[in-house]
């Protein structure tokens, strides 16, 4: 009996969870030449600017991650004060395996890795897909180095607006949480959340008019 409530509840969480994953036509949506938008964290809100040119692809999945929800209550899992912010892992198991398969081609850097400025991560050649990094401070070796054959990590945006905000964020745990992210691919925030409860969030992200 209790096998078959568990199978039940599983049956259940998967209808749900695949009621999460975007129309597959998001990926046709094509960004603005360049929008700003905002993010609201638990420790306050910072605004970004992404221009189209300076990685088309890269700023188009952008702009479809925001219009989709991707960011809502995400968690910045990877802060080293001085260095980084990242995040870009979705809170549904089902909207991260929608996004994950769907690589970019890489593309040449048009902007530099300087303070406030917003990239991929990527674990090498034509890799990129949600994850992204705010740069916390001028990072040049982010412009030169190689990994797996790919030189670099292209920026998308900037931050125009919050940095201090971005400064707050509880750093306690540094780089930790990210060389276990796929457990937060897996089991999501409440696993997370539990092994790291410092951790803050991105509560919500909008695209500005």
């Amino acid at each position: 009996m209790r096998r078959l409530f568990l199978y039940i509840l599983f049956i259940i969480f998967c209808i749900s969870s695949r009621a999460q994953a975007p129309d597959i036509s998001i990926l046709q949506v094509r960004a603005p030449e360049s929008f700003k938008a905002k993010f609201t964290t638990t420790k306050g809100v910072f605004v970004i600017e992404s221009v189209r040119k300076w990685s088309p692809d890269g700023v188009d999945r952008v702009y479809q991650l925001i219009k989709t929800g991707f960011f809502n209550n995400s968690l910045l899992f990877r802060v080293e004060p001085g260095f980084l912010v990242q995040f870009g892992v979705a809170e549904k198991y089902a909207v991260n395996r929608f996004w994950d398969p769907k690589k970019l081609v890489d593309e040449p850097m048009q902007q530099l890795n300087k303070r406030g400025m917003i990239s991929f991560a990527h674990g090498g050649k034509n890799n990129r897909a949600t994850q992204l990094f705010i740069n916390m401070a001028d990072n040049p070796d982010l412009d030169t180095t190689v990994r797996h054959g790919v030189k670099g990590f292209t920026p998308v945006a900037r931050v125009i607006s919050g940095m201090e905000t971005l400064s707050r964020l509880n750093g306690q745990y540094g780089r930790l949480p990210a060389k276990i992210q796929d457990s937060l691919y897996k089991y999501g925030n409440r696993y997370f959340e539990k092994k790291f409860p410092g951790l803050d969030k991105i509560i919500s992200a909008t695209i500005l008019r």
